[in-house]
């Protein structure tokens, strides 16, 4: 669940640090998709209110009301019917979709195998045939899973004229479980005032082998794993997991 504080900021950090890097990928998908779309883990609409900008018939959820409360201040009435505080794991809809997306590491939310296999059988359950599903996953950092990261500033700017927000990261792994255990400190000025709140994820990595058997375990019979946001394919210098299985 994301806490008030950090949905608050979100869009200031993420629109700095994470649009250039799949905006384009995932609009372009959203656009090439004639039905209806859902966004699992919409938030504050980084991606969904592009996407109603697009004219896509596009649905999202989230688990974090916070979140939600962001996104929906930033549409029409008219479009509130089209988000929904719901969970990957049990979401239901009366319609299907053509393509369902899990940006920014939605599934490494979900730390318990059955729980991440009963995720993707859900997703399956809500998709037409040929529908596509797409999630991406970071490939980890070896020197980062066994060292840690220790109070470092990923982010610091200007919230309003003259008061600024930094964000300070600290992991500590744990590797009999795969949990990057993160622990983000946001400190801003309110009002001459430094305030300061933080907030505690357990993030559930994974290895290519182990996406491959997770996805091989769902229901879905097709799939293919990319290495980057360009669409090229896994390689030694590949950061990110990016996994597209077809119904």
């Amino acid at each position: 669940m994301y806490p008030e504080t950090f949905a608050r900021f979100y869009d200031l950090i993420y629109h700095q640090m994470r649009d250039h890097v799949d905006l384009d990928f995932f609009l372009d998908e959203i656009d090439r998709t004639r039905g209806r779309i859902l966004e699992v883990g919409s938030g504050t609409g980084r991606l969904f209110t592009n996407a109603l900008l697009h004219g896509a018939d596009i649905f999202g959820i989230d688990i974090s009301e916070s979140m939600l409360k962001v996104l929906k201040s930033k549409i029409k009435p008219d479009d509130y019917y089209r988000v929904s505080n719901q969970n990957i794991l049990d979401f239901r809809f009366d319609f299907k979709f053509d393509l369902i997306i899990a940006p920014f590491r939605v599934i490494m939310h979900v730390d318990k195998k059955e729980e991440q296999l009963r995720a993707l059988n859900n997703v399956y359950n809500h998709l037409n045939n040929n529908g596509k599903l797409i999630f991406d996953t970071f490939i980890p950092d070896l020197g980062q899973l066994i060292n840690g990261l220790k109070d470092v500033v990923d982010f610091e700017g200007e919230y309003e004229k003259g008061r600024k927000v930094r964000r300070i990261v600290s992991t500590k792994p744990d590797l009999i479980n795969q949990i990057i255990n993160v622990n983000f400190r946001m400190e801003w000025d309110e009002n001459g005032t430094l305030k300061t709140k933080e907030w505690k994820i357990p993030m559930r990595y994974f290895f290519r082998y182990e996406l491959e058997h997770l996805v091989e375990r769902s229901d879905f019979g097709k799939y293919k794993i990319i290495g980057d946001y360009q669409g090229n394919e896994l390689n030694n210098n590949s950061k990110e997991f990016i996994v597209i299985c077809t119904k």
